[in-house]
C-alpha cells in the first residue's frame, strides 16, 4: 500500500504536525476563542473539536451535532487553520464535507467495529479528504490495520493513525495504556503510513502530556494530537486531560526533536551498541528454545508417570522467585510478569502436545 507522508497533506508544516481544540464544541464563542488562541502558535495547523460525542451511557453530553459544522467553518474563515471532525456514521462524513471540513477522524469506539469501518469506507469512496484512523479501543493490531485497508482500498490514500493508548482493566498512571509495541509494529507493517500521537487520551491528566508528547517524537511519530480549551476545569468533558493553549505553546516549544542520523562517530558507536544487543538476543532465542526442548521432555515424564500438565502450587512458587529475582535485578515487574505467563502458556501448550500425541 501506498500512503502519501501527512507533511504533503498541509504544505510548508513542519514535524511535528500538531492537531488541537476542544474535546468537545461547546459552544460558538468557546470554539472561536480556543481557535484565535491556537492560531497564535506557530506548530498548531490543524484545529479540532469534537461534534458528535459517542458516550458511554445515554443521557450523557453527546456533542452539539451539525451546529458545531458552522462553529467549524467559522473556524477556518477566522483564523486559516484547517479543521477536523470525528465521523462515526456516514451521514457525518457527508454533512462534515458539506461544511468544508479538511480532515475527517474515526474514534477507537467505531474502529473496533468491522461493520461501522466498512460503511464508512463506502461512505468515503471518491472524496478525496484525509482521513485519521484511531486505534481500537481494545489492543488488537489486526483491527486497526484492518481499518486502514478498508479505507485503503476505497481510494483513500491520505490516511494517518492515531496512537492514543488501549482501555485497561487495571487502574495505572495512564488513562489508555500506551502500549507503545504495538504502534511500532503498525509502522513496521505498514512502512510510510504516518503515524500521530494522542498524549490527552493515553495520559488522562494534563501532567502527563509533556513525557508522552516527548516519548513519541523519540519514537519518531509525524504529529501530535492534543486537546485544549481556554478554561479546562470547566469543560464539558473530559476535564482533567485539557491544556490551555498557553500551557500547549509551552509544551510544544520545549519538545526535544531528536536526529535521526549522527554523525560517522556516532554512527558507528549506535552500530557496535546495535551488535551487541543482536548477540544478547540470538543467546535469548537459543535459551528459550533450550527451555522448550525441556519442556518437551518434562511433558513425556509426566505423561509416563500419569500426572497433571499444569502443577499450580509450583508455578505459583516459580512464578513469585522469578519475580523476585527480576525485580533485585533491575526488571521491570510488570514486563516480568507479561514475559514469565507467555513463556509459561507455551510450555503448557508443548507439554498438552507431546501427551496427545503419546495417547
Amino acid at each position: 500500500m501506498n500512503f502519501l507522508p501527512v507533511l504533503s497533506w498541509i504544505p510548508g508544516n513542519a514535524r511535528p504536525l500538531v492537531i488541537a481544540g476542544p474535546c468537545s464544541a461547546e459552544t460558538e464563542a468557546q470554539v472561536l476563542q480556543t481557535a484565535h488562541a491556537l492560531k497564535l502558535i506557530p506548530q498548531v495547523r490543524v484545529f479540532r473539536a469534537g461534534i458528535w460525542k459517542p458516550r458511554t451511557r445515554p443521557g450523557s453530553f453527546e456533542g452539539v451535532g451539525s451546529a458545531g459544522l458552522l462553529w467549524m467553518k467559522k473556524v477556518k474563515e477566522e483564523t486559516g487553520l484547517l479543521t477536523t471532525v470525528e465521523v462515526a456514521k456516514p451521514h457525518h462524513v457527508q454533512e462534515a464535507i458539506e461544511h468544508g471540513i479538511d480532515i475527517l477522524w474515526i474514534g477507537a469506539r467505531t474502529v473496533v467495529n468491522p461493520f461501522s469501518m466498512e460503511e464508512l469506507a463506502e461512505s468515503l469512496s471518491g472524496i478525496d479528504v484525509p482521513v485519521l484512523v484511531k486505534n481500537p479501543v481494545n489492543p488488537d493490531l489486526k483491527l486497526w490495520i484492518g481499518a486502514i485497508e478498508r479505507l485503503h482500498k476505497n481510494g483513500i490514500h491520505r490516511i494517518a493513525a492515531v496512537h492514543r493508548g488501549f482501555y485497561q482493566y487495571e487502574n495505572t498512571r495512564y488513562r489508555n495504556a500506551p502500549h507503545w509495541e504495538i504502534p511500532i509494529e503498525l509502522m513496521r507493517q505498514m512502512p510510510g503510513l504516518p503515524v500521530l500521537c494522542d498524549p490527552s487520551h493515553i495520559g488522562g491528566s494534563r501532567n502527563l502530556i509533556q513525557p508522552i508528547a516527548q516519548q513519541a517524537m523519540d519514537l519518531e511519530m509525524d504529529g501530535l494530537m492534543i486537546e485544549t480549551h481556554p478554561d479546562p476545569d470547566k469543560a464539558w468533558t473530559d476535564a482533567s486531560q485539557q491544556l490551555t493553549p498557553g500551557a500547549l505553546s509551552d509544551i510544544l516549544n520545549g519538545l526535544v526533536l531528536r536526529e535521526h542520523k549522527g554523525s560517522r562517530e556516532f554512527e558507528r558507536n549506535l552500530e557496535e551498541l546495535r551488535h551487541e544487543i543482536d548477540l544478547i538476543d540470538y543467546e535469548l532465542i537459543r535459551l528459550l528454545a533450550e527451555r522448550m526442548l525441556k519442556a518437551e521432555e518434562m511433558g513425556r515424564y509426566k505423561y509416563a508417570h500419569n500426572i497433571t500438565i499444569l502443577q499450580l502450587q509450583r508455578w505459583k512458587e516459580l512464578f513469585a522467585d522469578r519475580i523476585k529475582k527480576g525485580s533485585k535485578a533491575g526488571l521491570d515487574t510488570r514486563f516480568l510478569a507479561a514475559l514469565l505467563q507467555l513463556v509459561h502458556e507455551q510450555s503448557i501448550e508443548i507439554q498438552t502436545n507431546v501427551m496427545n500425541k503419546l495417547e
